[in-house]
């Protein structure tokens, strides 16, 4: 087992935001590979999150975007457990990224599961939740939503959008 360093810890923990004993395990188990102890980290956070997956949200926020000179303009509901994860910068920044999402691919629909069976459409596309986040590729806008649910220690869900267009049907 690899000798981990506060430091290792502390950078670790600002990247990712998790707690101070799940980095060094993480770290741990990763042999001090900070890529690799993220990935671990995500996988715990994916599975946290399938257990609070059940719970409630009754709490969240509804935020807006517009973009184009006032040609395109979103809105997305994002729910919570708390009114203090609501209200926190975080949790904000996740509801506004989603709305920039929304309005940069104009998704179709929610998830791939709400895509109407027997058709060809890509999920990547057309469904928000499958789509690669605009800032980072190699995340989809799912797994920012997870990332931020297993930060807080919540469930947290995008619950519903909408998008509208100057000229667009």
């Amino acid at each position: 087992m690899a000798d981990i360093s506060a430091a290792a810890v502390k950078e670790l923990r600002e990247k990712t935001g998790a707690g101070v004993m799940e980095c060094r395990r993480a770290l741990e188990e990763s042999e001090g590979d900070q890529t690799k102890a993220m990935d671990v980290l995500r996988r715990q956070g994916l599975a946290s999150a399938e257990k609070r997956a059940g719970r409630g949200t009754s709490q969240g926020l509804v935020d807006q975007y517009i973009h184009g000179g006032g040609r395109i303009g979103v809105l997305v509901e994002v729910n919570c457990e708390t009114d203090f994860v609501a209200r926190n910068d975080e949790f904000k920044e996740l509801a506004h990224a989603v709305a920039m999402q929304i309005a940069a691919t104009n998704p179709k629909y929610l998830s791939a599961e709400d895509i109407p069976a027997g058709t060809d459409e890509d999920p990547k596309e057309v469904a928000l939740l499958s789509q690669p986040y605009i800032r980072e590729p190699k995340f989809t806008i799912g797994d920012l939503v997870t990332q931020v649910a297993a930060k807080f220690k919540e469930n947290v869900k995008v619950r519903r959008f909408s998008r509208y267009e100057l000229g667009a049907d």
